[in-house]
């Protein structure tokens, strides 16, 4: 009995459960009809666990039409809330990763900025090796006074070159360090995600970072395809253990009986009952054996 009780226990908690993220999850589909929604999935869930417990216990003097349709629609109203449960796990999910999409974009844009301002660095570099290449000719043919006038002629441009270096050199910096407090929050998602990260390296190996959303919409038809159908087995389980108990209470009851049937056999049961007349009728039965008279 008690078992029993904990299977219903637990069967309607499941139920509740998963009547909770379905009626949410539909909401979200249907969402301007959010309050008619709300109060058609509350009743189909009741009406679903009271026809699959009804099923159960009259499955055998129901007509074939009617056994047919009640356990189809059962089936229908089970994929109705897994559906409603997928919506919900899948809304929550994109919730979850929406902003951390928004600090891909971020980062791939500083990316883009950082090697563009070191392209112009590198541009600034070159055209700094070529001033010393000329220098460079210049000693080798030993004029040096013409080298060095030469250098005092590039002094202009050399302090232009440097400074389009410094300040690339310092915009990289900037962007470097915004690109770290990106790379921060991107970091203590990925330690969210954790545990579907390392599911989905198990599949998908190197590239488990691109395919997070294949591993939890794995996880979520998983919890799916367990959430609901487990809840309406145990209601139905539950059926059974109460049939079960009430068969075994019956048996007890018929051999108690038949216990007391067999311990009065030798006794000599006496009734008395009072007659209008002020006679008493005094009735004996001893088994199957009964006298009456008067007093």
């Amino acid at each position: 009995m008690v078992l029993a009780l904990v299977t219903l226990i637990t069967a309607l908690g499941i139920s509740a459960v998963a009547a909770f993220y379905s009626i949410v999850g539909l909401m979200a589909i249907f969402s301007p009809s959010a309050l008619s929604i709300a109060v058609m999935g509350i009743v189909l869930e009741i009406g679903k666990l009271i026809t699959a417990s009804w099923l159960y216990q009259n499955w055998k003097r129901v007509p074939f039409l009617l056994k047919s349709y009640l356990t189809i629609a059962v089936v229908i109203l089970m994929f109705i809330t897994s559906m409603g449960i997928f919506g919900y796990l899948s809304k929550a999910h994109i919730d979850q990763g929406s902003g951390t999409s928004e600090l891909y974009v971020k980062v791939e844009r500083l990316d883009n900025r950082i090697a563009s301002e070191r392209k112009v660095i590198k541009r600034a570099e070159t055209q700094l090796s070529a001033l010393d290449s000329a220098l460079e000719k210049y000693v080798e043919l030993g004029a040096v006074s013409k080298g060095l006038q030469k250098r005092e002629d590039q002094e202009e441009e050399r302090n232009s070159l440097t400074n389009i270096i410094n300040k690339s050199q310092g915009k990289i910096d900037k962007l470097l360090d915004e690109k770290s407090e990106y790379r921060l929050q991107i970091n203590s998602f990925e330690v969210e995600v954790g545990p579907l990260k390392y599911i989905s390296a198990l599949i998908y190996g190197d590239k488990a970072l691109d395919f997070i959303d294949s591993a939890v919409r794995g996880v979520i038809l998983i919890l799916v395809f367990v959430f609901d159908p487990l809840a309406v087995l145990l209601i139905i389980a539950a059926n059974m253990s109460f049939a079960e108990y009430n068969e075994k209470r019956k048996r007890a009851i018929a051999r108690k009986r038949k216990q007391l049937e067999k311990q009065n056999e030798g006794k000599v049961k006496t009734t008395v009952t009072e007659q209008s007349n002020g006679m008493k009728k005094i009735t004996k039965q001893q088994g199957n054996v009964s006298m009456e008279y008067y007093e």
